[in-house]
């Protein structure tokens, strides 16, 4: 068994896109449209579906913010060079909500970014 994908729903799927694939560099790995269900899912990740873990983009059409809860947390990416990443992510027009260091209580070092795209409330 493995993990296929992470599902997220998204308020522009266009700017998410954005965020994702231009920002982060991941590629759009397929997108559809479903009209009968009035949805469209983008997939994207670093590597082909049939080996890595993706992400889907969900957008429910005509609905741009959803409720978030507070049970969710984070996506966690691996870099080389976590300095450099988040140096690349900010001029790429990213927002760095924590720069890089030590985790609270460990030495691992983390970075968050924030993706504006994903509306809530």
């Amino acid at each position: 068994m493995r993990v296929l994908h992470t599902m997220l729903r998204v308020g522009n799927l266009e700017e998410s896109l954005k965020f994702y694939c231009d920002v982060l560099g991941m590629k759009l790995l397929r997108q559809k449209d479903y009209p009968g269900g009035q949805f469209t899912l983008a997939f994207v990740g670093y590597g082909d579906e049939a080996d890595t873990t993706v992400i889907e983009l969900t957008y429910n059409w005509g609905v741009d913010k959803y409720d978030l809860g507070n049970a969710y947390g984070h996506i966690a990416l691996g870099v080389d060079d976590i300095y450099a990443t988040c140096e690349k992510i900010k001029e790429r027009g990213g927002k760095v909500t924590r720069e890089p260091g030590p985790m609270k209580h460990g030495s691992t070092v983390i970075a968050f970014v924030e993706d504006v795209r994903f509306v809530v409330s």
